[in-house]
This record gives C-alpha cells, sequence and structure tokens, in this order.
C-alpha cells in the first residue's frame, strides 16, 4: 500500500479518531496512533504536519459533514417543518454512524488548555453551519410560516438548543437512538411549543374581557 494514497489516509485518521475520542488528545502520542494504523511516522507525516494537523483534520471533517447534511435536507425542499425534520433526521444517522468523532467535536468546545492543540481553528466552520441554519428560519420567516414577533437569530439559538442536547445524548447514550419520529416530535415543540394551545371560544372570551 502506497504511503501516499487515499487509502492510507483514511488508515490514520480512523486510527486516530479512535484514540483521540476514547484517550483523549494529550494522552495519545504519534507512536499510538501509527501503531494501531499499521502504518509508518513517514507516511503519517506525509498527509499531515504533526498530530495537531491530524486532530484538526477531524474536527474539520466532522463540521464539514454536518454542513454537507445540512445542504442536502435544505435541497430537498419543502416548508419549514419539512426541512427541519430533514436535517434532524440526517443528522441523527449520521451521529449514530460516527460517535468518536462527534464526541471529538462537541468535546472540543468545552476543553481545558492542553487538552486540544493550541490555535485549533474551528469557529468559522461552526458559524458557517449556524448561518446557513439562521437563514433556512430567516427566510421562512419571510414567507410566513414562523412568528415574526421573535428575531431570526433567536430562533436559530432556539432551534440550535433543542437540537444539540438531543445530539450529546445519542453520543453518549447508547440506547438513544433518535429516529424521524424523534426529529418530528422536536420540530413539533420548536414550531408549536409546549403551553397548552388555548380552543377558539377561549380566546374569543380572552377577547372580550380586554374590551
Amino acid at each position: 500500500m502506497a504511503k501516499d494514497g487515499p487509502e492510507t489516509r483514511r488508515l490514520i485518521l480512523r486510527a486516530a479518531q479512535k484514540r483521540f475520542a476514547n484517550a483523549g488528545y494529550a494522552a495519545t502520542s504519534v507512536q499510538d496512533i501509527v501503531d494501531d494504523a499499521k502504518v509508518s511516522k513517514p507516511a503519517l507525516y506525509y498527509h499531515f504536519q504533526d498530530k495537531a494537523g491530524l486532530f484538526q483534520a477531524l474536527v474539520h471533517e466532522a463540521h464539514d459533514e454536518r454542513y454537507r447534511i445540512l445542504c442536502a435536507a435544505a435541497a430537498r425542499g419543502g416548508d419549514i417543518r419539512t426541512q427541519l425534520e430533514n436535517v434532524l433526521t440526517g443528522l441523527f444517522d449520521y451521529f449514530s454512524e460516527n460517535r468518536e468523532l462527534m464526541r471529538i467535536s462537541f468535546a472540543t468546545m468545552f476543553a481545558a488548555p492542553g487538552e486540544v492543540p493550541e490555535n485549533l481553528a474551528y469557529m468559522d466552520k461552526c458559524e458557517r453551519n449556524f448561518e446557513f441554519v439562521h437563514t433556512l428560519l430567516r427566510e421562512a420567516q419571510i414567507r410566513g410560516e414562523l412568528d415574526p414577533r421573535f428575531d431570526s437569530e433567536e430562533l436559530t439559538f432556539g432551534f440550535y438548543g433543542l437540537v444539540n442536547f438531543r445530539l450529546v445524548s445519542n453520543i453518549v447514550a447508547l440506547d438513544c437512538g433518535p429516529d424521524q419520529l424523534t426529529a418530528q416530535k422536536i420540530v413539533e415543540l420548536f414550531l408549536a411549543g409546549a403551553g397548552p394551545k388555548a380552543s377558539g371560544k377561549k380566546i374569543s372570551k380572552r377577547k372580550k374581557a380586554k374590551k
């Protein structure tokens, strides 16, 4: 197997992913990674400048895959409910199949100094993904599908809050298993809220009382 081939790079990434996810960045050595991948150190350094560059590549992969899922969901069209359900279904499937990579991605945001490489760059990709969802919600608001009383950015933070907690649960709890039905319930909660829904008769009485 040629050290400069794509298969060698893939083996190195997957070996590093497993080590970083289960032992942490600081406790993982280059030797650990090459031993697990069954490649030489020169092969690793051919594809990645160092251990930090390897970690960076994994973090970028995690954020780029989330962005790909967002784009694919939006491209399928539909109203905002359909788009958000497609987004969540895609994310749930991907997170279920890539728990180690997602654990690295989420842990990076809360890591103490030394637990991740210095000068790790990922915020631009976080902002890109956030703004993509923000655009979906802003456009839905313009179409009249969302309450205009809320700022579109506030709506985006609200949706992210609901989604990210569920995604983290999917990473740490193997029996969590969110699926399309879960996605539908989360979107329904986001769009309709958890408060009791007043009947038309009750609404009419309140209006009369105000008069």
